[in-house]
Protein backbone atom coordinates (compact mmCIF):
# COMPACT_ATOMS: atom_id res chain seq x y z
CA UNK A 1 0.00 0.00 0.00
CA UNK A 2 2.82 2.42 0.95
CA UNK A 3 4.71 1.56 -2.22
CA UNK A 4 1.63 2.25 -4.33
CA UNK A 5 1.11 5.59 -2.57
CA UNK A 6 4.72 6.66 -3.24
CA UNK A 7 4.28 5.61 -6.86
CA UNK A 8 1.23 7.84 -7.23
CA UNK A 9 3.06 10.76 -5.63
CA UNK A 10 6.01 10.25 -7.98
CA UNK A 11 3.78 10.14 -11.05
CA UNK A 12 1.95 13.25 -9.92
CA UNK A 13 5.25 15.10 -9.47
CA UNK A 14 6.45 13.85 -12.85
CA UNK A 15 3.30 15.13 -14.56
CA UNK A 16 3.73 18.52 -12.85
CA UNK A 17 7.39 18.65 -13.89
CA UNK A 18 6.54 17.82 -17.50
CA UNK A 19 3.87 20.53 -17.46
CA UNK A 20 6.28 23.11 -16.08
CA UNK A 21 8.84 22.13 -18.68
CA UNK A 22 6.29 22.86 -21.39
CA UNK A 23 6.23 19.34 -22.83
CA UNK A 24 4.68 20.03 -26.22
CA UNK A 25 1.61 18.29 -27.48
CA UNK A 26 2.21 17.00 -30.99
CA UNK A 27 0.11 15.72 -33.86
CA UNK A 28 1.67 13.41 -36.43
CA UNK A 29 -0.13 12.46 -39.63
CA UNK A 30 0.34 12.38 -43.37
CA UNK A 31 -1.13 15.90 -43.56
CA UNK A 32 1.74 18.33 -43.03
CA UNK A 33 -0.60 21.33 -43.07
CA UNK A 34 -2.67 20.06 -40.14
CA UNK A 35 0.41 18.93 -38.22
CA UNK A 36 2.09 22.33 -38.55
CA UNK A 37 -1.12 24.21 -37.71
CA UNK A 38 -1.54 22.10 -34.57
CA UNK A 39 2.04 22.87 -33.55
CA UNK A 40 1.39 26.58 -34.13
CA UNK A 41 -1.85 26.40 -32.12
CA UNK A 42 -0.08 24.83 -29.14
CA UNK A 43 2.63 27.51 -29.34
CA UNK A 44 -0.03 30.24 -29.50
CA UNK A 45 -1.68 28.98 -26.31
CA UNK A 46 1.66 28.89 -24.49
CA UNK A 47 2.61 32.29 -25.91
CA UNK A 48 -0.52 33.88 -24.46
CA UNK A 49 -0.15 32.61 -20.89
CA UNK A 50 1.00 35.42 -18.62
CA UNK A 51 1.00 35.56 -14.83
CA UNK A 52 -0.55 32.14 -14.76
CA UNK A 53 -3.59 33.16 -16.83
CA UNK A 54 -4.64 32.80 -20.45
CA UNK A 55 -5.02 36.05 -22.36
CA UNK A 56 -7.07 36.72 -25.48
CA UNK A 57 -4.05 37.26 -27.73
CA UNK A 58 -1.52 39.81 -28.84
CA UNK A 59 -2.94 43.30 -28.55
CA UNK A 60 -5.48 42.21 -25.96
CA UNK A 61 -5.45 41.32 -22.30
CA UNK A 62 -7.40 38.60 -20.55
CA UNK A 63 -10.35 40.60 -19.34
CA UNK A 64 -13.15 39.15 -21.51
CA UNK A 65 -15.30 36.50 -19.91
CA UNK A 66 -16.31 35.06 -23.26
CA UNK A 67 -12.70 34.64 -24.46
CA UNK A 68 -11.68 33.01 -21.21
CA UNK A 69 -14.64 30.62 -21.17
CA UNK A 70 -14.31 29.62 -24.83
CA UNK A 71 -10.56 29.06 -24.54
CA UNK A 72 -10.92 26.90 -21.43
CA UNK A 73 -13.78 24.98 -23.05
CA UNK A 74 -11.81 24.46 -26.28
CA UNK A 75 -8.46 23.32 -24.90
CA UNK A 76 -6.94 25.21 -21.97
CA UNK A 77 -8.64 23.18 -19.22
CA UNK A 78 -7.01 20.09 -20.71
CA UNK A 79 -3.59 21.47 -21.64
CA UNK A 80 -3.15 23.82 -18.67
CA UNK A 81 -5.75 23.06 -15.96
CA UNK A 82 -4.18 25.32 -13.32
CA UNK A 83 -4.09 28.21 -15.79
CA UNK A 84 -7.69 27.55 -16.77
CA UNK A 85 -8.93 27.56 -13.17
CA UNK A 86 -7.12 30.79 -12.29
CA UNK A 87 -8.35 32.41 -15.49
CA UNK A 88 -11.96 31.39 -14.94
CA UNK A 89 -12.03 32.82 -11.43
CA UNK A 90 -10.29 36.00 -12.61
CA UNK A 91 -13.37 37.09 -14.59
CA UNK A 92 -15.75 36.70 -11.64
CA UNK A 93 -16.71 39.07 -8.85
CA UNK A 94 -14.91 37.43 -5.93
CA UNK A 95 -16.17 34.03 -7.16
CA UNK A 96 -19.74 35.04 -6.27
CA UNK A 97 -21.01 36.09 -9.71
CA UNK A 98 -19.69 36.16 -13.26
CA UNK A 99 -18.25 39.50 -14.32
CA UNK A 100 -17.80 41.76 -17.34
CA UNK A 101 -20.08 42.38 -20.35
CA UNK A 102 -23.44 41.14 -19.22
CA UNK A 103 -25.28 39.81 -22.25
CA UNK A 104 -23.17 36.71 -22.97
CA UNK A 105 -21.22 36.26 -19.72
CA UNK A 106 -23.34 33.20 -18.85
CA UNK A 107 -21.01 31.37 -21.27
CA UNK A 108 -18.76 31.05 -18.21
CA UNK A 109 -21.11 28.25 -17.09
CA UNK A 110 -20.06 26.17 -20.09
CA UNK A 111 -16.35 26.77 -19.56
CA UNK A 112 -16.66 26.01 -15.85
CA UNK A 113 -18.65 22.80 -16.26
CA UNK A 114 -16.27 21.56 -18.93
CA UNK A 115 -13.37 22.32 -16.58
CA UNK A 116 -15.00 20.10 -13.98
CA UNK A 117 -15.44 17.29 -16.52
CA UNK A 118 -11.78 17.49 -17.55
CA UNK A 119 -10.35 17.71 -14.03
CA UNK A 120 -12.95 15.90 -11.93
CA UNK A 121 -12.51 18.64 -9.33
CA UNK A 122 -15.66 18.54 -7.20
CA UNK A 123 -14.54 21.43 -5.00
CA UNK A 124 -14.25 23.62 -8.08
CA UNK A 125 -17.72 22.56 -9.24
CA UNK A 126 -19.22 23.39 -5.83
CA UNK A 127 -17.97 26.98 -6.04
CA UNK A 128 -18.78 27.25 -9.74
CA UNK A 129 -22.37 26.14 -9.19
CA UNK A 130 -22.97 28.92 -6.68
CA UNK A 131 -21.38 31.45 -9.02
CA UNK A 132 -23.50 30.30 -11.98
CA UNK A 133 -26.82 30.14 -10.13
CA UNK A 134 -26.28 33.58 -8.58
CA UNK A 135 -25.48 35.04 -11.99
CA UNK A 136 -28.44 33.37 -13.69
CA UNK A 137 -30.76 34.83 -11.04
CA UNK A 138 -29.35 38.32 -11.70
CA UNK A 139 -29.66 37.96 -15.47
CA UNK A 140 -33.21 36.63 -15.24
CA UNK A 141 -34.15 39.75 -13.31
CA UNK A 142 -32.32 42.15 -15.63
CA UNK A 143 -32.43 40.66 -19.13
CA UNK A 144 -35.38 38.29 -19.44
CA UNK A 145 -38.39 39.45 -21.45
CA UNK A 146 -41.45 37.65 -20.10
CA UNK A 147 -43.56 38.59 -23.13
CA UNK A 148 -41.37 36.82 -25.70
CA UNK A 149 -39.89 34.31 -23.27
CA UNK A 150 -36.41 35.27 -24.53
CA UNK A 151 -33.33 37.01 -23.14
CA UNK A 152 -32.49 40.50 -24.38
CA UNK A 153 -29.12 41.85 -25.38
CA UNK A 154 -26.53 41.69 -28.18
CA UNK A 155 -25.21 38.55 -29.85
CA UNK A 156 -22.43 36.42 -28.40
CA UNK A 157 -19.04 38.18 -28.76
CA UNK A 158 -20.55 40.82 -31.08
CA UNK A 159 -19.79 43.91 -29.01
CA UNK A 160 -18.99 46.01 -32.08
CA UNK A 161 -21.81 47.82 -33.88
CA UNK A 162 -20.44 46.53 -37.19
CA UNK A 163 -22.27 43.27 -36.36
CA UNK A 164 -25.71 44.87 -36.73
CA UNK A 165 -27.86 46.31 -39.48
CA UNK A 166 -30.27 49.21 -39.08
CA UNK A 167 -32.30 49.98 -36.99
CA UNK A 168 -30.09 48.35 -34.33
CA UNK A 169 -27.26 50.34 -35.87
CA UNK A 170 -28.02 54.05 -35.42
CA UNK A 171 -26.48 55.99 -38.31
CA UNK A 172 -26.50 59.15 -36.19
CA UNK A 173 -23.92 57.42 -33.99
CA UNK A 174 -21.82 56.17 -36.91
CA UNK A 175 -18.58 57.00 -35.07
CA UNK A 176 -19.38 55.00 -31.89
CA UNK A 177 -18.29 51.37 -32.08
CA UNK A 178 -19.78 50.01 -28.84
CA UNK A 179 -23.06 48.25 -29.49
CA UNK A 180 -24.82 49.37 -26.31
CA UNK A 181 -24.20 53.03 -27.12
CA UNK A 182 -26.72 52.53 -29.95
CA UNK A 183 -29.99 52.82 -28.04
CA UNK A 184 -31.98 50.23 -30.00
CA UNK A 185 -29.58 47.42 -29.14
CA UNK A 186 -30.41 46.81 -25.48
CA UNK A 187 -33.74 45.07 -26.07
CA UNK A 188 -32.95 42.98 -29.14
CA UNK A 189 -33.12 39.18 -28.86
CA UNK A 190 -30.35 37.24 -30.62
CA UNK A 191 -30.14 33.59 -31.63
CA UNK A 192 -26.67 32.84 -30.23
CA UNK A 193 -27.34 34.53 -26.89
CA UNK A 194 -30.59 32.69 -26.27
CA UNK A 195 -29.20 29.28 -27.25
CA UNK A 196 -26.35 30.01 -24.85
CA UNK A 197 -28.80 30.66 -22.01
CA UNK A 198 -30.62 27.45 -22.90
CA UNK A 199 -27.44 25.42 -22.54
CA UNK A 200 -26.59 27.17 -19.27
CA UNK A 201 -29.97 26.08 -17.93
CA UNK A 202 -29.30 22.48 -18.98
CA UNK A 203 -25.91 22.53 -17.24
CA UNK A 204 -27.42 24.04 -14.09
CA UNK A 205 -29.90 21.15 -14.22
CA UNK A 206 -27.03 18.66 -14.28
CA UNK A 207 -25.14 20.43 -11.50
CA UNK A 208 -28.23 20.58 -9.29
CA UNK A 209 -28.81 16.86 -9.81
CA UNK A 210 -25.22 16.13 -8.87
CA UNK A 211 -25.66 17.99 -5.59
CA UNK A 212 -28.98 16.30 -4.88
CA UNK A 213 -30.99 19.52 -5.24
CA UNK A 214 -34.13 18.09 -6.77
CA UNK A 215 -36.27 21.27 -6.65
CA UNK A 216 -33.56 23.40 -8.25
CA UNK A 217 -32.91 20.73 -10.89
CA UNK A 218 -36.60 20.58 -11.83
CA UNK A 219 -36.82 24.38 -12.01
CA UNK A 220 -33.77 24.70 -14.28
CA UNK A 221 -35.04 21.81 -16.43
CA UNK A 222 -38.36 23.56 -16.96
CA UNK A 223 -36.61 26.85 -17.78
CA UNK A 224 -34.36 25.15 -20.32
CA UNK A 225 -37.28 23.39 -21.96
CA UNK A 226 -39.41 26.56 -22.14
CA UNK A 227 -36.55 28.59 -23.58
CA UNK A 228 -35.82 25.90 -26.16
CA UNK A 229 -39.44 26.05 -27.33
CA UNK A 230 -39.40 29.85 -27.54
CA UNK A 231 -36.15 29.81 -29.53
CA UNK A 232 -37.53 27.37 -32.06
CA UNK A 233 -40.85 29.24 -32.34
CA UNK A 234 -39.18 32.63 -32.76
CA UNK A 235 -35.99 32.00 -34.74
CA UNK A 236 -36.29 28.69 -36.59
CA UNK A 237 -37.77 28.51 -40.09
CA UNK A 238 -38.13 24.77 -40.78
CA UNK A 239 -39.48 25.23 -44.30
CA UNK A 240 -36.25 27.04 -45.27
CA UNK A 241 -33.93 25.16 -42.86
CA UNK A 242 -32.68 28.49 -41.53
CA UNK A 243 -32.63 30.67 -38.42
CA UNK A 244 -33.18 34.39 -38.06
CA UNK A 245 -30.19 36.25 -36.61
CA UNK A 246 -32.12 38.50 -34.26
CA UNK A 247 -35.42 40.15 -33.42
CA UNK A 248 -35.00 43.91 -33.18
CA UNK A 249 -36.54 46.33 -30.68
CA UNK A 250 -39.62 46.72 -32.93
CA UNK A 251 -40.18 42.98 -33.00
CA UNK A 252 -38.97 42.59 -36.59
CA UNK A 253 -36.80 39.57 -37.51
CA UNK A 254 -33.46 40.20 -39.22
CA UNK A 255 -32.96 37.71 -42.01
CA UNK A 256 -29.20 37.24 -41.71
CA UNK A 257 -27.17 34.10 -41.02
CA UNK A 258 -25.29 34.22 -37.72
CA UNK A 259 -22.34 31.80 -37.71
CA UNK A 260 -22.12 31.56 -33.94
CA UNK A 261 -25.86 31.06 -33.66
CA UNK A 262 -25.74 28.10 -36.06
CA UNK A 263 -22.73 26.69 -34.21
CA UNK A 264 -24.55 26.77 -30.88
CA UNK A 265 -27.72 25.33 -32.38
CA UNK A 266 -25.63 22.32 -33.44
CA UNK A 267 -23.43 22.01 -30.38
CA UNK A 268 -26.31 22.24 -27.90
CA UNK A 269 -28.72 19.86 -29.67
CA UNK A 270 -31.37 22.39 -30.61
CA UNK A 271 -32.07 20.43 -33.79
CA UNK A 272 -33.12 16.92 -34.70
CA UNK A 273 -30.52 15.07 -36.83
CA UNK A 274 -32.42 15.54 -40.09
CA UNK A 275 -32.96 19.23 -39.29
CA UNK A 276 -29.24 19.71 -38.63
CA UNK A 277 -28.32 18.05 -41.91
CA UNK A 278 -30.76 20.24 -43.82
CA UNK A 279 -29.60 23.43 -42.09
CA UNK A 280 -25.92 22.73 -42.73
CA UNK A 281 -26.73 21.77 -46.31
CA UNK A 282 -28.37 25.12 -47.00
CA UNK A 283 -26.00 27.33 -44.98
CA UNK A 284 -24.09 30.04 -46.84
CA UNK A 285 -20.39 29.15 -46.76
CA UNK A 286 -17.63 31.27 -48.27
CA UNK A 287 -14.49 29.99 -49.94
CA UNK A 288 -12.79 30.09 -46.54
CA UNK A 289 -15.61 28.87 -44.35
CA UNK A 290 -18.68 30.21 -42.60
CA UNK A 291 -18.76 33.98 -42.10
CA UNK A 292 -19.58 35.73 -38.83
CA UNK A 293 -22.78 37.35 -40.14
CA UNK A 294 -23.96 37.16 -43.75
CA UNK A 295 -24.86 38.51 -46.25
CA UNK A 296 -23.28 41.95 -46.28
CA UNK A 297 -25.23 44.84 -44.78
CA UNK A 298 -26.28 47.60 -47.24
CA UNK A 299 -23.83 50.09 -45.70
CA UNK A 300 -20.81 47.85 -46.41
CA UNK A 301 -19.00 47.24 -49.70
CA UNK A 302 -16.64 44.50 -50.96
CA UNK A 303 -13.66 46.86 -50.66
CA UNK A 304 -14.75 48.02 -47.18
CA UNK A 305 -16.15 44.93 -45.44
CA UNK A 306 -17.74 45.41 -42.02
CA UNK A 307 -15.61 44.24 -39.12
CA UNK A 308 -18.22 41.75 -37.90
CA UNK A 309 -20.13 41.32 -41.16
CA UNK A 310 -19.22 38.89 -43.94
CA UNK A 311 -15.80 38.29 -42.41
CA UNK A 312 -14.11 35.11 -41.22
CA UNK A 313 -13.58 34.92 -37.45
CA UNK A 314 -11.82 31.53 -37.06
CA UNK A 315 -13.11 30.89 -33.54
CA UNK A 316 -16.62 30.90 -35.03
CA UNK A 317 -15.52 28.47 -37.73
CA UNK A 318 -14.08 26.15 -35.10
CA UNK A 319 -17.30 25.99 -33.09
CA UNK A 320 -19.38 25.57 -36.24
CA UNK A 321 -17.13 22.73 -37.41
CA UNK A 322 -17.35 21.16 -33.96
CA UNK A 323 -21.14 21.34 -34.18
CA UNK A 324 -21.09 19.67 -37.59
CA UNK A 325 -18.94 16.83 -36.25
CA UNK A 326 -21.30 16.51 -33.28
CA UNK A 327 -24.05 15.56 -35.74
CA UNK A 328 -21.77 13.36 -37.85
CA UNK A 329 -21.68 15.88 -40.72
CA UNK A 330 -18.08 15.24 -41.61
CA UNK A 331 -17.69 16.92 -44.99
CA UNK A 332 -18.28 20.45 -43.60
CA UNK A 333 -16.21 19.54 -40.55
CA UNK A 334 -13.12 18.68 -42.61
CA UNK A 335 -13.71 21.69 -44.86
CA UNK A 336 -13.61 24.13 -41.94
CA UNK A 337 -10.66 22.29 -40.33
CA UNK A 338 -8.55 22.53 -43.49
CA UNK A 339 -9.55 26.16 -44.01
CA UNK A 340 -8.49 27.14 -40.50
CA UNK A 341 -5.11 25.52 -41.03
CA UNK A 342 -4.74 27.08 -44.47
CA UNK A 343 -5.56 30.59 -43.24
CA UNK A 344 -3.11 30.36 -40.35
CA UNK A 345 -0.21 28.75 -42.21
CA UNK A 346 -0.53 29.97 -45.78
CA UNK A 347 -2.50 33.23 -45.67
CA UNK A 348 -0.92 34.80 -42.61
CA UNK A 349 2.52 33.17 -42.53
CA UNK A 350 2.13 31.05 -39.40
CA UNK A 351 -0.27 33.20 -37.37
CA UNK A 352 -3.79 32.59 -36.07
CA UNK A 353 -5.07 36.08 -36.85
CA UNK A 354 -8.29 37.40 -35.38
CA UNK A 355 -10.21 38.10 -38.60
CA UNK A 356 -9.88 37.43 -42.33
CA UNK A 357 -11.75 38.71 -45.36
CA UNK A 358 -13.79 36.15 -47.25
CA UNK A 359 -10.90 36.15 -49.75
CA UNK A 360 -8.62 34.92 -46.97
CA UNK A 361 -6.63 38.07 -46.20
CA UNK A 362 -5.87 39.08 -42.58
CA UNK A 363 -7.90 42.22 -41.97
CA UNK A 364 -9.42 44.06 -39.02
CA UNK A 365 -12.44 45.11 -41.07
CA UNK A 366 -14.18 48.47 -41.20
CA UNK A 367 -16.10 49.94 -38.28
CA UNK A 368 -17.06 53.59 -37.68
CA UNK A 369 -15.61 54.53 -41.05
CA UNK A 370 -12.12 53.28 -40.22
CA UNK A 371 -10.10 50.17 -41.00
CA UNK A 372 -9.24 48.40 -37.76
CA UNK A 373 -5.87 46.82 -37.02
CA UNK A 374 -5.06 43.17 -37.63
CA UNK A 375 -4.62 41.32 -34.33
CA UNK A 376 -2.11 38.47 -34.24
CA UNK A 377 -1.78 35.15 -32.38
CA UNK A 378 -5.36 35.03 -31.16
CA UNK A 379 -5.97 32.44 -28.47
CA UNK A 380 -9.52 31.40 -29.27
CA UNK A 381 -8.60 30.78 -32.91
CA UNK A 382 -5.74 28.52 -31.82
CA UNK A 383 -7.70 26.77 -29.07
CA UNK A 384 -10.56 26.25 -31.53
CA UNK A 385 -8.24 24.44 -33.92
CA UNK A 386 -6.93 22.27 -31.10
CA UNK A 387 -10.54 21.49 -30.17
CA UNK A 388 -11.22 20.10 -33.64
CA UNK A 389 -8.19 17.84 -33.49
CA UNK A 390 -8.53 16.55 -29.93
CA UNK A 391 -12.32 16.36 -29.63
CA UNK A 392 -13.09 15.10 -33.11
CA UNK A 393 -10.13 13.72 -35.07
CA UNK A 394 -9.13 11.78 -31.93
CA UNK A 395 -12.59 11.86 -30.41
CA UNK A 396 -11.98 12.71 -26.74
CA UNK A 397 -15.23 13.37 -24.85
CA UNK A 398 -14.58 14.23 -21.21
CA UNK A 399 -16.57 12.89 -18.29
CA UNK A 400 -15.89 13.48 -14.60
CA UNK A 401 -14.75 9.83 -14.32
CA UNK A 402 -12.58 9.74 -17.46
CA UNK A 403 -12.81 9.88 -21.25
CA UNK A 404 -15.22 8.42 -23.77
CA UNK A 405 -14.11 8.22 -27.39
CA UNK A 406 -15.91 9.12 -30.58
CA UNK A 407 -13.16 9.78 -33.15
CA UNK A 408 -13.70 10.39 -36.86
CA UNK A 409 -10.04 10.06 -37.87
CA UNK A 410 -8.33 11.65 -40.84
CA UNK A 411 -10.42 12.33 -43.91
CA UNK A 412 -8.44 9.82 -45.98
CA UNK A 413 -8.45 7.17 -43.24
CA UNK A 414 -4.68 7.25 -42.75
CA UNK A 415 -3.06 6.75 -39.34
CA UNK A 416 -2.63 9.77 -37.09
CA UNK A 417 -1.04 10.16 -33.68
CA UNK A 418 -1.45 12.65 -30.85
CA UNK A 419 1.08 12.70 -28.01
CA UNK A 420 2.04 14.70 -24.94
CA UNK A 421 -1.46 15.03 -23.48
CA UNK A 422 -1.12 15.31 -19.70
CA UNK A 423 -4.41 14.27 -18.13
CA UNK A 424 -4.96 13.61 -14.43
CA UNK A 425 -2.04 11.26 -13.54
CA UNK A 426 -1.38 10.15 -17.10
CA UNK A 427 0.76 11.07 -20.07
CA UNK A 428 -1.48 10.08 -22.96
CA UNK A 429 -0.75 9.10 -26.54
CA UNK A 430 -3.54 8.38 -29.03
CA UNK A 431 -3.33 6.52 -32.33
CA UNK A 432 -6.31 6.49 -34.69
CA UNK A 433 -6.54 4.52 -37.93
CA UNK A 434 -9.37 4.59 -40.42
CA UNK A 435 -12.24 6.99 -40.95
CA UNK A 436 -15.84 7.32 -39.89
CA UNK A 437 -17.83 6.88 -36.73
CA UNK A 438 -17.81 3.12 -36.13
CA UNK A 439 -15.04 1.49 -34.09
CA UNK A 440 -13.42 -1.71 -35.23
CA UNK A 441 -11.03 -2.07 -32.31
CA UNK A 442 -10.12 -0.21 -29.12
CA UNK A 443 -6.96 -0.93 -27.13
CA UNK A 444 -5.33 0.59 -24.05
CA UNK A 445 -1.64 -0.22 -23.65
CA UNK A 446 -2.01 -3.01 -26.20
CA UNK A 447 -4.91 -4.71 -24.40
CA UNK A 448 -8.39 -4.84 -25.87
CA UNK A 449 -10.88 -2.72 -23.89
CA UNK A 450 -14.55 -3.52 -24.16
CA UNK A 451 -16.28 -0.29 -23.11
CA UNK A 452 -14.33 2.09 -25.38
CA UNK A 453 -13.59 4.34 -22.40
CA UNK A 454 -10.58 5.37 -20.36
CA UNK A 455 -11.41 5.31 -16.64
CA UNK A 456 -9.12 7.80 -14.90
CA UNK A 457 -9.01 5.72 -11.73
CA UNK A 458 -7.61 2.70 -13.57
CA UNK A 459 -4.48 4.15 -15.18
CA UNK A 460 -1.44 6.30 -14.42
CA UNK A 461 1.87 7.11 -16.09
CA UNK A 462 2.35 6.53 -19.83
CA UNK A 463 -0.86 5.33 -21.49
CA UNK A 464 -1.38 4.59 -25.19
CA UNK A 465 -4.89 4.42 -26.62
CA UNK A 466 -5.16 2.82 -30.06
CA UNK A 467 -8.37 3.02 -32.09
CA UNK A 468 -9.16 1.51 -35.46
CA UNK A 469 -12.26 2.69 -37.27
CA UNK A 470 -14.28 0.74 -39.79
Amino acid sequence: MLKKRFKKIFIGLLVCFMSLQGMAQEMQSNNALLDSAFKLAVWTIDHNIHDGMIEAGEGYGGEWTRDCAINCWNAVSLLHPEVAEKSLWSVTNDSATIGHQYWDKIIWTIGAYNHYLVTGDMLFLTKAYDCCKNTMAELEAQCFDSVSGLFMGPAVFQDGIAAYDEPVYDSAKWDDSYVLHHPNSATIKCLSTNVLYMEAYWLLTKMSEKFGLADASESYYESAHRLENHIRETFYRPEEHKFYYLIDHLGHPHDYQEGMGLAFALLFDLLEPEEAEEMVGTAFITEHGIASVSPSFPRNTPDKPGRHNLMIWPHVNALYASGCAHYGLLEPFYFELENMADLAMNHSGGDFCEIYTIEGEPCGGYQCGALWDVKHHQTWCASGFIRLVINHIFGLEFRDWGIEFNPVGMEDGSECRLSGILYRNMNLTFVVKGHGEKMKSFKINGEKAHDECLWASDYEGDVIVEIELE
